[in-house]
């Protein structure tokens, strides 16, 4: 039986296209709550971050930065949370853009735990892509 996830060259592969590490940061402060999700690109080797300021269920700021990945490995609390591709990236991307939008002027708790559930990668009931 076919599994989805392979190894080649010490790269990851799901369905045969190449994963991804994604990283996430969460800390909160004085009712404020800034989340990270953070992708590690190989082509240029980079971090791309994407920064969420939630304040009370609203999301205050959003903005994304590119970091070499010297300057990611310095910065705490960053841990791995998942694999995706980068078809997955993209739609997070999409709907992370129509977010920031919609929740400028209402809670958007859901909506914003359901995009980062985009990333994590399904592997089918009986495991063939």
């Amino acid at each position: 039986e076919e599994v989805p996830s392979q190894t080649f060259d010490n790269k990851d592969y799901f369905c045969g296209k190449e994963t991804f590490p994604v990283y996430e940061s969460i800390f909160t402060e004085e009712g404020e709550t800034i989340r990270k999700i953070a992708i590690e690109i190989e082509k240029p080797p980079q971090i791309e971050i994407h920064v969420w300021t939630i304040r009370i269920g609203i999301l205050r700021h959003f903005y994304v930065e590119k970091l070499s990945k010297r300057e990611f490995e310095e910065l705490p609390y960053f841990k791995l949370i998942t694999r995706t591709t980068l078809s997955q990236w993209k739609i997070f991307s999409e709907g992370e853009a129509q977010i920031s939008q919609m929740c400028e002027s209402r809670v958007c708790r859901t909506e914003l735990e359901d995009l980062v559930k985009v990333l994590y990668l399904e592997k089918s009931e009986k495991g063939h892509c």
